[in-house]
């Protein structure tokens, strides 16, 4: 099994998608959002892990692209509460369109993920649906956290690795969860996999904090240093106040406190002060933790080596990732 196959399969299923029809106004914003595609490791999740279970990955097809739809309808509405222009380096539907059709447009989409995870078979069908409706309440929680974070002067680390646990990671873990519940997998199998992605998800989270401040303006896809610009609390922001002391920590108050600066001078005096308390070693020790656990889990699944290893792999990838 190579990870194009699956690839190919989801990108068929999305071409194929229709949504809906009337009102054009309602469903036209979906069809757009869904177009503009991104990494869908979600649904690809959901494949491999069936896929470590049976053969006949396939059924896991339409459930695999309510894991999307959902992750796709959180995004919509995220872009309306964060006043985001851009998506996928295109305008987003509250800037295309305007808030209420993206409201609207995003409740439907709701809708449309319940409609596909019908597509699991029945004997499983009251599993999944448990489990899905338990994770997209926890992503919710994580927004609320999230906006709860920009009105507060000071987030601890827990505080801020829960909310992104809740916000971005447990999305992850359902993915591969719902993978293992279709392919038949056992519950303590599915509980593993659960928290191998709960682990790539923090991981992951942590990996784009990194990059927004040391990757590659050309490879990352997004302004780097715009968490720096917004004062948006990362780990690197939390991590930088807890260990700065003298002139460095005074540097780092001016900086946050500032209302009008020139943005390139302002991310080039955080990222130097980040690297002066050695912030990039932290956090790449931090990463590497949270995808070690990732590992040691997916080790102790008892599933044929062979079958692993097209998740192993691509987890490695998100381990070195630049985008």
């Amino acid at each position: 099994m190579k990870l194009t196959q699956f690839v190919q399969a989801l990108n068929e299923e999305f071409s194929q998608q229709t949504y809906g029809e009337h009102p054009e106004e309602l469903y036209e914003p979906i069809r757009y959002l869904m177009s503009l595609g991104g990494k869908r490791m979600r649904p690809l999740m959901t494949l491999m892990a069936t896929a470590l279970f049976t053969d006949d990955w396939q059924k896991a097809i339409k459930p695999a692209t309510a894991v999307e739809v959902f992750h796709n309808f959180t995004l919509m509405h995220d872009d309306i509460m964060d006043k985001a222009p851009l998506r996928r380096g295109k305008p987003t539907v509250h800037a295309k369109w305007n808030d209420n059709t993206a409201i609207l447009s995003g409740d439907v989409m709701l809708v449309q993920a319940y409609e596909l995870l019908m597509f699991v078979e029945d004997s499983k069908f009251k599993k999944a649906l448990k489990r899905f409706n338990r994770t997209a309440a926890e992503v919710c929680e994580g927004q609320q956290l999230d906006m709860n974070f920009e009105n507060r002067e000071n987030v601890s680390e827990e505080e801020y690795l829960e909310m992104i646990k809740l916000k971005t990671s447990v999305l992850l873990g359902y993915a591969l969860e719902l993978g293992g519940i279709i392919g038949g997998g056992s519950e303590k199998s599915c509980d593993l996999l659960y928290n191998i992605g709960l682990n790539i998800g923090l991981g992951f989270q942590l990996k784009d904090d990194l990059l927004d401040v040391y990757g590659d303006p050309e490879k990352f896809g997004k302004q780097v240093g715009g968490d720096i610009i917004s004062n948006k609390k990362t780990f690197m922001l939390i991590e930088a106040l807890e260990k700065a002391d003298g002139e460095t920590k005074v540097a780092l108050n001016k900086w946050l406190s500032l209302k009008e600066f020139d943005a390139t001078e302002k991310v080039k005096a955080v990222t130097a002060i980040y690297d002066t308390l050695g912030i990039r070693e932290v956090a790449t020790v931090k990463i590497n933790t949270y995808f070690d656990k990732a590992f040691e889990a997916l080790e102790s699944l008892k599933v044929d080596e062979d079958r692993k290893l097209i998740l192993r792999t691509f987890a490695e990838t998100l381990i070195d990732r630049e985008v």
